[in-house]
C-alpha cells in the first residue's frame, strides 16, 4: 500500500523568546506553532514568569504555520499574563490566522484579541516576498511529486491485469462531474454564444462582412472558448468539491480509518474522481462548443437575419475537422489538471475547519491558472506546428 498523504511535520522548529524590559513583557514567538511542536510548547511556556509587568505584547507575526493547538497556546499564554496583572495590549498574528484565534477566542467567551499589523519597513516586506516565494516553489514541488504518484496510479489502474478499475466510483464520478454540470454549462455557454456573435457582428457590420461572424464564432467556440470555460466551470464546481469532500474526511479521521484498514487511498479517492473527470471533461467541452453554436445562430438570426441553412453552410466552410479536435484534444489535460490539484489540495488539508475552507478556495485558484497557462501553451504550440 503507498502512503500518498503528506506527514504533517514542523518544517520550520516552533520558537519563542520573552523580552523583559522594565514593567513591559513582550512575547515573541515563530516558526510552526502546529500540534508536533504542542508538547515542547507547552513545557516551555509553562516556565515563563509573566509577573512583575504591568504591560505586555505578544508577537506571532514571525509564525508561519499555525494550528488549533498552537492557537490554545497563544490564547492560553495572553490569559496568563493578564492573570500576572499585565495588560495585554498587542496581539499580533498573520492575517490567515486571525480567524481561527478569533473563534477559539470567542468560544471562550473573551473579548475580541487585536488584529494583525502589516509590514512597518522594507525588511519586513521583503521577507514577507522570500516566504511567499519559498511557499511557491514548495507548493509546485510537493504538486510534481504528488503528480508523478497519481499517473503512476491511474497507468496501473488502466494497464495492470492484476487491479480493476473502480467502476462504481468511476460511474458516480462521471455522473456528479459530467451529467449534473449540463444545464449550468449549457446555459452559460449558449449565451455566450450570443455575446461572441453580437460583439462580432457589431464590429464587422462596420465593413459589410455581417456573414463573417459565422466564421468568427466557429473559431472562437469551437476552438478556444468552448474548452476554456468547460475547465472553468469544472473546476470552480467539481475541482472544489473533490478538495471539500477528501478535506472533511481528513477532518474527520475517515482517511486515517481507510488507511489502517489497508486501502490504498490513492486507488479508492484520487484515481476514480480523475479519470472520471478525464472521461467527463472531453464530453462537457464538445457540449459546450454546441451550445455555443446554437446561442450564436439564434443571435444571427435575430440581429443579421441569416437563417439557420445559411448559418450552417457559412459554418461548413469557416471551420475543419481540426478545429473541433484542437478544442478536444486540451480537454483530457485540462480534466487531470483539475482532479489532481483538486485532490491534492484536499489531501493537504490541517485538522481543523478553516482549513477546508482556505484550501478548497486555493484549489479553485491553482486549478484555473493552470488551466489558462496550458491553454496558452497549447495555442502557441498549435501555432508552431501550423494547425
Amino acid at each position: 500500500m503507498r502512503n500518498i498523504l503528506p506527514k504533517v511535520t514542523a518544517e520550520h522548529p516552533a520558537t519563542l523568546a520573552l523580552e523583559r524590559r522594565g514593567n513591559t513583557l513582550r512575547l515573541v514567538a515563530g516558526g510552526d506553532w502546529i500540534v508536533p511542536e504542542a508538547p515542547r510548547l507547552d513545557r516551555e511556556l509553562s516556565h515563563l514568569d509573566f509577573s512583575g509587568a504591568r504591560d505586555a505584547a505578544i508577537d506571532a507575526g514571525a509564525i508561519q504555520k499555525l494550528d488549533s493547538a498552537g492557537a490554545w497556546l497563544l490564547l492560553r499564554s495572553k490569559q496568563a499574563m493578564e492573570r500576572a496583572g499585565a495588560r495585554v495590549g498587542e496581539f499580533l498574528v498573520p492575517e490567515q490566522y486571525h480567524p481561527l484565534l478569533e473563534n477559539l477566542n470567542r468560544a471562550q467567551g473573551a473579548a475580541p484579541i487585536l488584529g494583525p499589523r502589516g509590514p512597518r519597513n522594507l525588511k519586513e516586506y521583503l521577507e514577507r516576498i522570500g516566504r511567499a516565494t519559498i511557499h511557491v516553489l514548495q507548493q509546485g514541488y510537493g504538486l510534481l511529486s504528488f503528480l508523478g504518484q497519481i499517473t503512476v496510479e491511474n497507468l496501473e489502474a488502466i494497464t495492470s491485469p492484476r487491479r480493476e478499475l473502480p467502476f462504481p466510483a468511476l460511474v458516480h464520478q462521471i455522473e456528479e462531474t459530467g451529467l449534473t454540470a449540463l444545464p449550468i454549462l449549457g446555459l452559460l455557454s449558449f449565451l455566450l454564444g450570443v455575446v461572441i456573435a453580437y460583439q462580432g457582428a457589431d464590429q464587422l457590420r462596420r465593413f459589410g462582412a455581417e456573414i463573417f461572424t459565422i466564421n468568427l464564432l466557429g473559431v472562437s467556440v469551437l476552438r478556444e472558448i468552448g474548452g476554456l470555460i468547460a475547465a472553468i466551470i469544472v473546476a470552480g464546481r467539481s475541482g472544489s468539491a473533490f478538495t471539500a469532500q477528501i478535506g472533511t474526511m481528513r477532518v474527520n479521521e475517515e482517511i486515517d480509518a481507510m488507511q489502517t484498514l489497508g486501502l490504498n487511498i490513492a486507488e479508492v479517492l484520487v484515481v476514480p474522481r480523475v479519470l472520471g473527470l478525464v472521461v467527463s471533461l472531453p464530453l462537457l467541452t464538445f457540449y459546450a462548443g454546441v451550445m455555443g453554436m446554437i446561442g450564436g445562430a439564434v443571435m444571427c438570426y435575430f440581429d443579421l437575419g441569416i437563417t439557420i441553412p445559411e448559418f450552417m453552410r457559412q459554418l461548413e466552410g469557416a471551420i475543419t475537422w481540426q478545429t473541433v479536435l484542437v478544442g478536444l484534444i486540451k480537454a483530457p489535460v485540462f480534466a487531470f489538471i483539475i482532479g489532481l490539484v483538486g485532490c491534492y489540495e484536499g489531501l493537504r488539508v490541517e485538522r481543523n475547519a478553516a482549513s477546508v475552507g482556505k484550501l478548497t478556495t486555493r484549489s479553485v485558484v491553482e486549478s484555473i491558472f493552470l488551466v489558462i497557462v496550458f491553454d496558452a501553451a497549447f495555442s502557441i504550440f498549435f501555432s508552431v506546428i501550423g494547425i
